[in-house]
């Protein structure tokens, strides 16, 4: 709960403690420390939201609504100064004007290729023709990855409102709202937010007086992954198959039934009001020269404090993993962050210092997609991890280019073989042959990016793959084929610690000795001196504590 303006931040309220709140803080202006927010290692009593890590180092402009108003009332959106950059649009700016505001914003097209949104406009508004189209492409298939669908869900007046202001810059009298049908409560939030902006006329005909036309379609999408490329969703809105086709023409020369069409993400249209309302230089200040603004992140995997994040471009990884999530729970160590979903690439420990924007994620092998940030520790097997991502975007492969159709399976049937300990040193150059093929030759980007993962890890984490060709042993612990339990594993002496903790059990000391001496002959020295790697990795944490494998040994030897 928070309580504003003051900004009291409120955890685990129940029904019974309003009477104290109210007669306490908003009568009596008191803060009830008892239910505040407490710093985990301090323990100290942190009242006020924004002076908590997790939102300190946030700055909230796309989701400025989300959480704040009731997204099915349209008054409420224009009392937080919703609808006043369209109106300033429409009476004060030219679609020129418009055009160049977004350009001199630097700002660039969240959706994970980082284009340029005002160039992509001024392409779509000089293509020759009098009719053209707007898309949204809120087709939001990351695993994991969410941000799209809460805009929607929480504010989608701010995505209506940046798309009526880009068809009257690119001169388009009608958009489509492309939403997979697995997200529900968008579409009907979606429907009523056109619905309302009609009646207030700010959709519709003659919008606001000003003469300007512009009506609001949805188009629910059946889950493809591959409907997120941009030619394939507007094959999918006609009503065909949603394939790639080769580009050029690009859509913003031949798009919609073969109109000049402007296609942009969720994050990006949610961004146009504040522009507009604001002012390029306002925006520009933001992030960095390059990569001006704010990122939406879903802040995921082994990480304290999961969500969704917004932070300014140029933060680095670090800050992201361990101010705002909060570090790595259970003491583990961090080991490395899958930016872009699974198409992306991951950021090794030595990446912590890297700044999150579009240009520096590049050079890293990595790439800042659509949003997704999953954060992993020491227990992550990178091979396992790389093979996951692997087969969701081989599976999702439409099929219609042979280096993705193929390619994808031929490089999850290598992974696979190391995974199980059957791989060759030969596997690794016949992987990076094989991504350099896709990436080449495949139509589109989910073709030419589905190496990614696979190839980011190989550069950060070759030495795990080695590990499992030439050892036969996955060192995290993960790949079931070459690990027996993950104790065993993490014991440098390779001792079958599972065996002789139950003989142990059973009152067999002799039997369990023997057991640790076929691996390590000094059980006793080994129970006064061993680091206990093993409880580092003991199951017995998720319930209580581990196992306390040194008392154990020392109690067997002596």
């Amino acid at each position: 709960m928070i309580i504003y303006p003051e900004g009291i931040f409120y955890c685990q309220v129940q029904a019974s403690d309003v009477p104290q709140l109210v007669e306490e803080t908003l009568v009596k202006g008191r803060v009830v420390e008892r239910l505040t927010y407490k710093e985990p290692f301090t323990h100290q009593a942190v009242p006020f939201y924004h002076d908590i890590p997790f939102y300190s180092k946030q700055l909230r402009i796309t989701l400025r609504n989300c959480g704040l108003i009731d997204p099915e009332n349209i008054e409420e959106y224009i009392a937080r100064g919703g609808y006043e950059a369209l109106g300033k649009a429409l009476t004060t700016m030219t679609p020129e004007q418009v055009i160049d505001e977004v350009k001199r914003s630097g700002l660039r097209g969240r959706g994970g290729a980082g284009f340029l949104t005002g160039l992509k406009w001024e392409f779509t508004q000089k293509a020759p023709g009098n009719v053209k189209y707007i898309v949204c492409n809120a087709d939001e298939g990351d695993p994991g990855a969410f941000m799209d669908r809460s805009i929607l869900e929480g504010d989608p007046h701010s995505v209506i409102e940046g798309m009526i202001i880009a068809g009257y810059a690119i001169g388009a009298h009608e958009g489509y709202i492309y939403c997979r049908a697995e997200y529900p409560l968008a579409i009907k939030r979606l429907h009523i937010a056109i619905q309302q902006a009609t009646e207030y006329g700010l959709l519709g005909e003659d919008i606001l007086g000003t003469g300007f036309n512009f009506t609001l379609k949805i188009k629910e999408g059946a889950g493809a992954f591959v409907c997120g490329e941009e030619t394939a969703l507007i094959a999918s809105i006609e009503g065909r198959r949603g394939e790639p086709r080769p580009r050029p023409p690009f859509p913003a020369v031949s798009g919609l039934w073969g109109k000049p069409t402007n296609n942009n993400n969720v994050k990006t249209y949610a961004n146009i009001p504040q522009i507009i309302a604001n002012g390029a230089e306002w925006f520009a200040k933001i992030g960095t020269p390059k990569s001006p603004g704010t990122a939406i992140f879903a802040l995921t995997g082994k990480v304290k404090n999961t969500g969704l994040v917004e932070i300014p471009m140029g933060i680095t990884v670090g800050e992201i993993v361990f101010d705002v999530g909060g570090g790595i729970p259970n003491g583990k160590r961090f080991k490395a962050v899958q930016t872009g979903g699974p198409l992306g690439g991951c950021i090794p420990a030595s990446g912590l210092n890297l700044k999150v924007d579009f240009d520096s994620l590049k050079e890293a092998g990595a790439v800042m997609g659509s949003g997704g940030m999953i954060v992993v520790d020491e227990e992550t097997c990178m091979v396992e991890f790389s093979k996951f991502f692997l087969t969701f975007a081989t599976a999702e492969s439409c099929g219609k280019c042979v280096p993705c159709r193929v390619g994808g399976k031929r490089m999850l049937e290598i992974l696979t073989r190391i995974t199980k300990g059957q791989g060759t040193m030969e596997d690794l150059d016949k992987l990076q042959e094989l991504a350099k093929g896709m990436n080449d030759a495949s139509i589109c980007a989910l073709g030419q990016l589905t190496p990614g993962p696979v190839m980011s890890a190989l550069r950060y984490f070759r030495d795990e793959f080695v590990a499992h060709i030439v050892d036969k042993r996955c060192p995290a612990g993960i790949c079931k084929d070459l690990v027996r339990a993950p104790c065993v594993n993490a014991c440098p002496a390779g001792v079958d610690v599972p065996s002789y903790v139950s003989l142990v059990s059973e009152g067999k000391y002799a039997e369990a000795l023997e057991i640790h001496r076929k691996r390590n002959p000094f059980a006793l020295v080994c129970g006064r001196v061993c680091p206990a790697f093993c409880e580092r990795r003991c199951r017995r944490e998720t319930l209580d504590q581990p196992v306390a494998i040194r008392q154990i040994k020392r109690f067997m030897a002596d």
